[in-house]
């Protein structure tokens, strides 16, 4: 008996996508009614940040004069035309401060020729990064990266017009990061890797593991005993935003930064399975499932100490002056500003770990063996075994 290949891996059966459709449908919907319940109405009106008779003025660095009988100053040409001394600032010494430099400076509106240093102003900087990194995405990534590069932006507006003023309002913060998250994860995995039953397995991986990520944090946020209130920037948020849950907005921080790691790992392990089918169309789903495994614990082993030193660069600051107190190094773990980001870590690493098999095995079982054809019109699965039916997909 001669047994054959019937053209390698096939389209999904109709039965396998009626139901995936039918699951997205109700995880879209079920999106869909959150935004339209959670969505912000009767904002409080922005306050000003700056107080009253003083304005911020953009200009530029003509001139560093160190030594004026003080601390220094800078001569700077507003962009109104005018040129004005800025003392130099603490934070902007004037050994770090060049000619050229664009500054923004308070100006003292009530107090005529006062001006303080504010900031640098770093837009044309920032936007020559952002150009460089569009046209690196686009140049290797091409199409699909120029709709992820989309899905960005649209993800990034949802966070600002969708979550934020949703968080200011009151609304529940844990419902707030769900909604969130299943509508960024909606837009950027089908806009940057289109619609496929792949990309659903994908997508279905990502919110298995953003649902162990909430539970988790659910958890971990009283259950560490984190005191948002520590922190500088949330300690403002009690006077500034009353009726705001502090540890409901670290809760949906903790959510939404597992997100993107997340969404990471499950496509690349959705990706690896079709491959690996691709290159094996008979082989077993256990086959399968084998090898892509092994894909997946490099995939571990490299993202989870890429977001431990990803918390290490960003926290530099503090680490450098904690490990100057005389405490030992198990003390400072346990103190409120340290102890926070690595609970946050420690929830997304945990749940990155535990949606890589769940992904591999579902895309595993969706991308079953390809039919055989014997010489006598049998099918036959990978075992060669005849068999009425087998669900394929690609």
């Amino acid at each position: 008996m001669h047994v054959h290949s019937h053209g390698g891996p096939t389209s999904a059966s109709v039965g396998v996508k009626v139901l995936l459709a039918v699951i997205m449908a109700a995880f879209v919907v079920a999106t869909a009614v959150g935004v339209v319940k959670l969505w912000p109405h009767h904002i409080p009106a922005k306050q000003a940040w700056l107080y009253s008779g003083a304005t911020l003025v953009q200009g530029t660095i003509t001139s560093l004069v160190p030594d004026d009988g003080q601390s220094g100053h800078m001569v700077v040409q507003l962009d109104s035309g005018s040129s004005v001394n800025v003392p130099a600032d603490p934070s902007a010494p004037l050994g770090q401060t060049h000619v050229g430099q664009r500054v923004q400076i308070i100006d003292e509106v009530a107090t005529p020729g006062t001006y303080i240093f504010f900031d640098y102003d770093r837009g044309v900087p920032l936007l020559i990064l952002a150009a460089v990194f569009v046209a690196v995405v686009i140049a290797v990534a091409r199409l699909k990266g120029l709709f992820a590069l989309l899905g960005l932006a649209i993800a990034v507006a949802a966070v600002w017009v969708f979550t934020l003023p949703s968080l200011v309002v009151g609304h529940n913060a844990l419902l707030v990061a769900l909604v969130t998250a299943a509508l960024v994860m909606f837009i950027v995995v089908y806009l940057a890797h289109g619609v496929s039953v792949k990309t659903t397995t994908a997508l279905l991986g990502t919110f298995a593991g953003v649902a162990l990520v909430t539970a988790l944090a659910w958890w971990a946020i009283p259950g560490t005993s984190l005191t948002p209130l520590q922190d500088e920037n949330m300690a403002q948020i009690p006077n500034t935003l009353p009726g705001v849950d502090v540890r409901g907005v670290l809760l949906c921080g903790m959510v939404l930064a597992g997100v993107g790691v997340l969404n990471d790992v499950t496509v690349t392990q959705a990706s690896s399975v079709w491959e690996l089918r691709a290159a094996a169309p008979t082989a077993t789903r256990r086959s399968i499932f084998t090898h892509a495994m092994s894909i997946g614990r490099d995939h571990i082993a490299s993202t989870v100490y890429t977001i431990a030193f990803a918390y290490v660069g960003t926290a530099i600051g503090m680490l450098l002056l904690a490990s100057h107190i005389d405490f030992s190094a198990i003390q400072l773990l346990t103190f409120n500003e340290v102890a926070s980001p690595i609970v946050a870590t420690l929830v997304a690493s945990i749940a990155l770990v535990a949606t890589i098999p769940v992904t591999t095995a579902l895309a595993a079982w969706l991308a079953g063996p390809a039919r055989t054809i014997t010489d006598d019109g049998d099918k036959q699965g990978a075992t060669g075994r005849p068999e009425a039916r087998r669900v394929m997909v690609d």
